[in-house]
């Protein structure tokens, strides 16, 4: 019978069954039915003397039910399980479980998780303790031996990490713990890929201690991984990957999605039989490429199947322009030669059709390059001058080399970063060198700080600067002789760079050796736009705050608490456990760190050969079903059922008192025709709701904050997670026990059922509707308060001659209403006292007041101690981010970082929410306390 899908715990429960048919022959009986009788008493008298009453035999069915009822219950002692697993070997000393948590097995993670909970829910059975262990956790992470119940919590509270495993480090630590207890189970549930250690950890970890081993690993990972995307000349060319060996054919296709989230390319990548590598291109302009910010393959749940992208991966157009006429028979002598060889691989290189400066610089400045390139160009014309010098002011960046026309076109403040001097200096001339002046290192405050200089440059020619006070600090390339060979300043949102030899191999070999192609790149990449605080955050070898994260199943989160700032260096970085894949920066610029590369290969992990036991199994959710329960349920029903009937059988239901039932009826139809006279009162009404009733009662049953939906849903999510976490600070420090917090559409929603609604201020947002701006006035003047944050205290403050955007927004929606005075909040306001002193309201960010309408009696303070109106403040204005440092995630963890990073910032921030809420729902009762002595004196008189 092992063929049947079912099993029993204790089989020999079974035997009990052999009772039934003596059970049938007991219960085949029941007493007589009761029968009713009309008097005579002489009739019934008759009958009894006429005859013996025998047991009347019970009905088949209820026999049935009976033996049925029986059955069941033996059968449930017997402990029945449907579609029974085999039972693996968790006993031992203990059970050691090392689970592979890596960003590989984020796709299964479930099944994963239901595999580790049978191991330990056998290894409970046998009552063996358990070590847990991750290899993508933190270092110093307790793995036991724990009881079967804590290790079942560890298990459920794990999650995929979007990092590679870590198993020689984990597997050492389990090998040492397994010390003290020999002859324990070992349980390996990896991930499928090999990595660098394996052979060695798997030594460390079974060779010894390990008395069995479970084995748990996918044969052949289904994994496919993006290890490459270039913004080549004529698109982004992808590269993807997949363990090798797979024999069939295999087509993905990759998705380019925007800062926003939004897909706007595809490609395809096809693997060919037995091939592990693909490529595919999305050959789209380039306008729209600079657009990508991130590229991800479609049905790949994990992290390795995303690359987040910088501004390293965007191209842009560089416009080139030269006097000297072209030589077609000499090309290398062309100025521009050297320049288009070097900038053709990483940008979209554009000359104007005029050789004539008048109409070529305007050519090139409508095609709106990013960057500019003179190869010794002289004199600007006039009338395109200074629109040349308005682009460089509004961010392009212009670069131009020496030569002859330059020097002979004298100074130029607003187009060269330093002041020349009159002539070149040359080898041999009035100015010269005995020998030809290699490059020195490079000035650790420029661009090209963490290049190599090159050894083998040599200047014999060159355009000298003035030494004025600020010219070590615009030198970004020098000579030996200490005379500077490139230079560069700012100006306005732009850059001028200036190459003191000519961009062809005549004043210096510069222009054929690779350092030229580099530091031409490092310049493109600073004329980008937002790439200057990333580029100098790497030539200072500064740290990079972490900003958007990919988490383990690949998708952009916001910074995890144990992420990490990242030290940007040459080559590509390590993925760890502080520094997961993702966006490092700030808004101005970000450094993209992948988790995977171009030298990143798959390849199975191979089974160690050992001569301990092994068993093998597969991933899969736990399908057993033990069916005891919903047979004893059963059971019981059918003990109802039986009580039923015998109530039934014995009259009970039929002997009720007829005028009893029938005044019921006749009740019950007056009821009827009551309602159908009188349709339209009370009792017509019973259904009277309209749409919307039910969370309007919802809403003024409990005390809720509510926040504006902008439309921006990052900007929301932020909003939501900060009122959760100020309610949870709330119910957990005061008497106040809040609803949950309410979205709100100011334009249909009712805003009165709210004390409090937080409005964040997000210039990307739509600007709301004249309609929406008068309810909220209407809401304000009706004693609800609305909290404005800016979220801008580190770009401008309230009331600052340059307003951010968000300020700007602001203006916008507080002209359209009827807004009191504002004051920044006074030392001695009720709201600096109305549960918490605070001297200050910080956010997320620290040093922005919090504005409220100004006190009437503001300039009373003698006769005021506490400065209030009779009511509380309709509007309350700020910068610091309230949402943002109130923001947790479901486990109660923050979720963005204060700045500066000061855990009792956060702490300050909550206690400003509990002092606005409590001066909310308070108003001036707190500052009728200061009084009281007052007025009861004056009870008294």
């Amino acid at each position: 019978m092992s063929w049947l899908p079912l099993s029993f715990g204790a089989p020999m429960v079974l035997w009990g069954l052999l009772a039934l048919p003596v059970i049938w022959w007991l219960l085949r009986f029941t007493p007589p039915k009761p029968q009713t009788e009309v008097f005579p008493p002489l009739k019934i008298l008759a009958r009894v003397l006429k005859r013996e009453e025998t047991p009347q035999q019970s009905p088949w069915w209820l026999t049935l039910l009976r033996l049925l009822m029986v059955a069941l219950i033996v059968t449930a002692l017997a402990e029945p399980v449907f579609n029974p697993r085999e039972r693996l070997p968790a006993e031992g000393a203990a059970l050691a479980l090392v689970i592979d948590n890596d960003w590989a097995s984020a796709a299964d993670w479930g099944q994963r998780v239901a595999t580790a909970e049978r191991l330990i829910t056998d290894a409970s059975s046998n009552d063996v303790p358990v070590i847990i262990a991750f290899t993508a956790e933190k270092p110093n992470a307790e793995i036991g031996p724990f009881d079967a119940a804590t290790a079942l919590d560890r298990l459920r509270a794990a999650k995929p990490r979007p990092i590679p495993t870590d198993r020689p480090a984990v597997y050492a630590r389990v090998a040492a713990t397994l010390e003290t207890l020999p002859g324990a189970s070992v349980a390996v549930l990896a991930d499928g890929l090999a990595a660098e250690g394996d052979e060695a950890a798997f030594n460390m970890l079974l060779s010894k201690n390990a008395a069995r081993v479970v084995w748990a690993a996918s044969d052949r990972p289904s994994l496919i991984g993006l290890t490459g995307a270039d913004n080549q000349v004529d698109g982004f060319e992808l590269t993807a990957i997949r363990a090798p060996g797979d024999p069939t054919p295999a087509q993905v296709t990759a998705g380019a999605f925007d800062d926003k989230g939004r897909r706007i390319a595809d490609a395809t990548l096809t693997f060919s039989p037995g091939e592990s590598t693909a490529t595919g291109t999305m050959a789209v302009p380039f306008e729209l490429r600079n657009d990508f910010a991130s590229i991800a393959l479609d049905g790949q749940r994990q992290a390795g199947a995303v690359r987040v992208l910088d501004e390293n991966s965007k191209r842009r157009r560089v416009g080139l322009l030269s006097q000297a006429e072209a030589d077609q028979a000499q090309p290398l002598l062309s100025p521009l030669y050297y320049i288009r060889r070097a900038l053709q691989p990483f940008a979209d290189l554009t000359e104007p059709s005029s050789a004539d400066l008048a109409d070529a610089i305007p050519q090139l400045l409508d095609q709106k390059p990013a960057m500019i390139v003179m190869a010794d160009v002289g004199t600007i014309p006039e009338q395109v001058r200074q629109r040349l010098v308005d682009w460089v002011d509004n961010g392009g960046t212009l670069v131009r080399f020496a030569g002859s026309r330059l020097v002979a076109a004298g100074n130029d403040d607003d187009l060269l970063p330093v002041r020349l001097r009159t002539g070149e200096r040359s080898l041999g001339g009035a100015l010269s060198w005995t020998t030809p002046q290699p490059v020195t290192d490079f000035p650790k405050t420029g661009p090209f700080s963490d290049l190599a200089p090159p050894a083998e440059v040599t200047v014999t020619r060159q355009v000298l600067a003035e030494p004025t006070p600020d010219i070590v600090e615009r030198t970004w390339a020098t000579l030996a002789d200490g005379t500077p060979l490139v230079t560069g300043m700012k100006k306005g949102k732009g850059t001028l760079v200036l190459f003191h030899v000519t961009p062809e191999a005549t004043w210096s070999n510069l222009p054929i050796s690779g350092s030229f192609v580099e530091m031409l790149r490092r310049i493109v990449q600073l004329s980008r736009n937002q790439g200057a605080a990333v580029a100098n955050a790497e030539a200072a070898a500064t740290s990079l705050a972490p900003y958007r994260m990919i988490s383990a199943d690949g998708t952009l989160v916001p910074p995890t608490p144990d992420a990490r700032p990242l030290v940007p260096g040459a080559g590509p970085l390590p993925v760890t456990f502080e520094n997961p894949p993702g966006l490092y920066g700030s808004e101005t610029g970000v450094l993209a760190h992948n988790l995977l590369n171009a030298e990143s290969r798959f390849a199975p992990l191979v089974r160690p050969q050992i001569t301990v036991p092994i068993t093998t199994i597969q991933y899969a959710f736990d399908e057993s079903h033990n069916l005891k329960g919903p047979l004893v349920a059963t059971a019981l029903l059918l003990m109802v059922l039986d009580t039923l009937a015998v109530f039934w059988m014995g009259g009970l239901f039929s002997r009720r008192p007829r005028r009893a039932g029938t005044a019921a009826a006749t009740t019950a139809a007056l009821l009827m025709a009551l309602g159908a006279l009188v349709g339209h009162t009370d009792i017509a009404r019973a259904d009277d709701s309209k749409p919307g009733d039910e969370r309007a009662i919802e809403d003024i049953s409990k005390t809720r904050i509510a926040y504006v939906q902008t439309g921006e849903r990052s900007v929301d999510s932020i909003s939501q997670a900060g009122l959760e976490g100020l309610t949870r600070f709330l119910i957990e420090k005061t008497a106040l026990e809040p609803g949950a917090p309410a979205s709100v559409d100011i334009s249909k929603d009712q805003l009165s059922f709210y004390p409090l609604i937080y409005w964040p201020i997000d210039p990307a947002a739509p600007m709301p509707s004249q309609a929406a701006i008068g309810r909220v006035d209407a809401y304000m003047q009706q004693g609800g308060t609305v909290l404005f944050d800016t979220r801008d205290q580190f770009a401008t403050g309230i009331g600052a001659d340059s307003a951010s955007p968000a300020t700007e927004r602001l203006r916008d929606i507080l002209g359209n209403l009827n807004v009191p005075p504002l004051e920044p909040v006074p030392s001695d306001h009720v709201l600096t006292k109305s549960f918490y002193i605070l001297p200050e309201f910080p956010g997320r960010f620290a040093g922005g007041p919090l504005w409220v309408a100004a006190s009437l009696e503001a300039t009373n303070t003698e006769n005021r101690p506490v400065r209030t109106g009779d009511g509380v403040s309709p509007i309350m204005i700020t910068a610091n981010d309230f949402a943002g440092a109130w923001a947790v995630d479901e486990n109660g963890d923050p979720l963005l970082p204060t700045v500066p990073s000061d855990p009792m910032q956060r702490i300050y921030a909550l206690r400003a929410g509990v002092n606005i809420m409590m001066y909310m729902l308070t108003g001036n009762y707190k500052s009728d306390q200061v009084h009281v002595p007052v007025l009861l004196e004056r009870l008294g008189q």
